[in-house]
């Protein structure tokens, strides 16, 4: 199992009121890998990014369908590591370019996997 698929093991388990899709898709590159819907009737996506460091990369396709696409996507990171203070941070989409350019020294809208689940679960309130 690798550690995407991982991470999206301990998010499903943390937000148990978000129905989750997983998007494996390989006709559309640069698609998230979650479809998520809440309890408000709210769709999202989120692309999925585990990290030995602070640095995040993104494929050309990833950075043009967060910029074409900024509202309701996100950008969820584990950072692995001895080192990693706060291991889960939440991004929207559209600082995808910020989030490249600083990795997770950039300020996230959550940190914690709980937080991320408050967060999508208010999403559409």
């Amino acid at each position: 199992m690798g550690p995407e698929q991982k991470l999206y093991k301990k998010l499903k388990a943390k937000t148990p009121k978000i129905i989750w899709n997983r998007i494996e898709n390989l006709a559309i590159p640069g698609m998230p890998d979650l479809l998520g819907y809440n309890t408000n009737g709210h769709f999202f996506t989120v692309e999925l990014k585990v990290t030995k460091g602070r640095k995040l990369k993104f494929s050309p396709h990833q950075i043009s369908f967060h910029v074409t696409h900024p509202n309701n996507t996100f950008i969820l990171a584990e950072a692995l590591g001895p080192r990693a203070t706060n291991r889960f941070h939440l991004y929207r989409g559209s600082r995808i370019m910020e989030l490249e350019a600083c990795g997770l020294k950039l300020e996230a809208c959550s940190l914690g996997l709980d937080a991320c689940n408050l967060f999508f679960e208010k999403l559409g309130a």
